[in-house]
């Protein structure tokens, strides 16, 4: 909202943050009574625009702007496009024991309130997400899990460098619950998916994209 497209678009210089690493989920029901633990990856990329980038590039940021952002430490966001193709998380975990799923979660809208600033950033966040999950076992029964969600999130960012950064966090993601072995149950909760727990680690990586505005 405080970036504005000039008249005739130019080139600029803004700081992409890509993270990626290992993921614990929690399938809280009857799978995880089965096996506790599944593995993948969190994914994310966002534009990182610090205080020092807002207050070289004011023109950029409509008038009526300008003083909301002068008081900001820093702005995210991840653009659209990026945040339909390109999941929040992938889910692969094959059947070391009974069960396995693979899956991958979008999450297409969210927001995020940081409650202290770098280079230790600890924020919450909240998310409208989109889970579909392949869940194949010898003791559950086979399914296809697909279900919007709210996602409830904590983070904590440690800045090693300017361009390299560590975090970890966890997530709780709430469903319209799902039978096992169906699309459209939804009772009883003890047969059902309805909350996946996810802890995370990642390692982020920053690097400037020049792109026009």
């Amino acid at each position: 909202m405080l970036l504005a497209a000039p008249a005739s678009a130019q080139r600029v210089t803004v700081p992409v943050d890509v993270g990626v690493g290992p993921a614990a989920f929690f399938f809280f029901g009857p799978v995880f009574r089965d096996q506790p633990l599944h593995t993948g990856l969190k994914l994310s990329t966002e534009v990182v625009l610090d205080r020092e980038w807002l207050r070289r590039n004011q023109r950029l940021i409509p008038r009526k702007y300008r003083a909301q952002a002068n008081r900001l430490d820093e702005f995210r966001f991840t653009p659209g496009i990026v945040s339909l193709l390109v999941p929040d998380s992938l889910i692969i975990s094959p059947k070391l024991r009974d069960t396995g799923i693979y899956g991958a979660t979008w999450r297409p809208l969210g927001i995020g309130l940081p409650l202290s600033s770098s280079p230790t950033r600890f924020s919450l966040g909240a998310g409208l997400v989109l889970t579909y999950a392949y869940l194949y076992s010898d003791r559950l029964p086979t399914t296809h899990f697909l279900r919007p969600g709210l996602s409830i999130d904590a983070d904590l960012e440690l800045g090693i460098s300017r361009t390299f950064l560590v975090s970890l966090g966890w997530s709780s993601t709430f469903y319209i619950p799902q039978r096992l072995g169906t699309f459209t149950g939804v009772t009883p909760l003890d047969d059902s998916i309805f909350h996946v727990g996810q802890a995370y680690l990642q390692l982020h990586f920053r690097f400037p994209y020049t792109t026009r505005l």
